[in-house]
């Protein structure tokens, strides 16, 4: 059984990033130290932001250094929310990348696509 999930994005700028999803999903960090950014999605559910340099310096020789390219989405973090108009007029305020529209989906969701300054795709929808 799985008990938490974190989902760990790789990101240039930790600072930026930060305050980036602290306005955006409008929550503080429950953990920012060097290094490492989390914000509690849910009780059992974590966003991580690490700066790709940590990855590469834990992993070593084992990998290449994650970096944007452009047009190429490397992750997605899909969020079903309560309210999502308060999650996109937040986005729209801040000039966030609408990749797509919010509108009906196939699979009963309607949901909105936005790109964050890594080139991370964030989806917020209402079931």
């Amino acid at each position: 059984m799985i008990n938490k999930s974190h989902i760990i994005f790789y990101i240039g700028d930790q600072q930026a990033s930060t305050e980036f999803y602290s306005k955006l999903l409008n929550i503080n960090p429950t953990l920012n130290v060097p290094g490492m950014t989390e914000f509690t999605l849910t009780d059992n559910s974590i966003l991580g932001l690490m700066p790709a340099a940590g990855i590469k310096k834990l992993l070593k020789e084992k990998i290449e250094l994650p970096q944007k390219i452009i047009n190429t989405p490397r992750a997605e973090i899909y969020l079903i929310v309560d309210n999502a108009a308060a999650y996109i007029k937040r986005a729209q305020e801040m000039n966030v990348v609408v990749l797509d529209d919010f509108k009906e989906r196939d699979w009963g969701h309607r949901a909105i696509y936005f790109e964050d300054p890594d080139g991370y795709i964030i989806a917020f929808a209402e079931e």
